[in-house]
Order: C-alpha cells, then structure tokens, then sequence
C-alpha cells in the first residue's frame, strides 16, 4: 500500500516539506511511511505520529481526520469548539461553497486558542479564497492540523492520554493507507 503514498518514504515527505523537520525531534529514514508513523507511535515521543500524519495526509484528508479525532473529544470541547468542528464538517463536505468559504474566513479572524480553532485556520489555509499570510506566520494546514489535534489530547486525562493518542494515530495511518489505495486505484 505505501507505493500508493505521496510519500513513499520518511526521507521523501522530509524532503517535499522542510517544515515537518521544525516540528519533530525524528530523523527521517527510507523506511515506508506507514512504517515510519508506526515506529514513531511506538518510540519515546509518540505525538510525533500524529505531526507526521498531518504532514503525511493530502491536506483537505488530514482536516478531515483532525476532525474526526476531535469529535470523539466533544466532551472535554467548548460550546465555540462543537460550532467550529460543524462549520470545519461542512467545509471538508463542500469547500468550494460560499457560504462555508466564507464562515471560514470569519472564523480565522479569530486567532487559534483552542484545538478547533487550529482546524479552522487548517482550512482557511487549505482554501485559496481566504487570504491567510501563510508566509508571515511560518505555519501550514499541516502545522495546524497537528497543532489542534495535539491540543485536543492536552485535555485528555494523564491515564488516558497514550490510548487516545494511539487511536487518533492509527485512524490517521488508516486514512493514510485509504489514500494509497486509492492513489493507486486511480492511476489504473
């Protein structure tokens, strides 16, 4: 399946984007990337699993996944952050509407500080009609995708912590392998 990935390998995602290195203590290897996530859950810092999926990911698929994770978060979520994780539903569902366009353009006005806002801003970066300066902040769809789901699981207890995050990282590497297959399924 790894043959299907954008990025065949660790050092290939390392190589396509720099900024990924900014992010994780990881040096990359040759090893597939769904190998190389896996090690990393497994390894001394396993939110490195989650940074590598969110840069792993086509961006609008990564979004999706950071929403999915965080819905299963709803409780520990304000009443701003379930508004959010709706207006980021609807966006992944039709970002090419206007009126999601727009209420992710509203909604990025606001700067990120909770994990649904890092989402929102994912997609107002991710959507060429809402006029972020990327370039300014140093960030990326990815760097917020990682940066929300990391603050999400920053509110989940201490005891639970490690099985959240092995959940979200593994639905991650299963939305990565579903990307593969079908990368692969169209280039026949």
């Amino acid at each position: 399946m790894a043959n299907g990935l954008r990025f065949r390998t660790a050092r290939d995602l390392f190589g396509a984007c720099p900024a990924v290195a900014r992010d994780m203590k990881a040096a990359p290897t040759d090893q597939p990337s769904i190998e190389f996530c896996r090690a990393l859950l497994a390894g001394r810092v396993p939110e490195e699993a989650i940074t590598f999926c969110a840069y792993l990911l086509p961006e609008r698929a990564a979004i999706w996944w950071a929403h999915e994770c965080l819905s299963n978060l709803a409780e520990l979520l304000g009443d701003r952050d379930l508004e959010l994780l709706a207006l980021v539903r609807d966006w992944v569902g039709e970002p090419g509407s206007p009126d999601h366009r727009a209420a992710v353009a509203q909604a990025v006005e606001v700067p990120p500080a909770t994990p649904v806002s890092w989402l929102v801003l994912a997609a107002g970066w991710r959507d060429a009609g809402v006029a972020i300066d990327q370039a300014g902040t140093g960030f990326s769809a990815a760097r917020a995708v990682s940066a929300g789901i990391l603050a999400g699981l920053a509110r989940v207890s201490l005891a639970d912590r490690f099985a959240v995050l092995s959940a979200f990282a593994e639905m991650g590497i299963q939305m990565a392998e579903m990307e593969a297959q079908q990368q692969s399924a169209d280039a026949y």
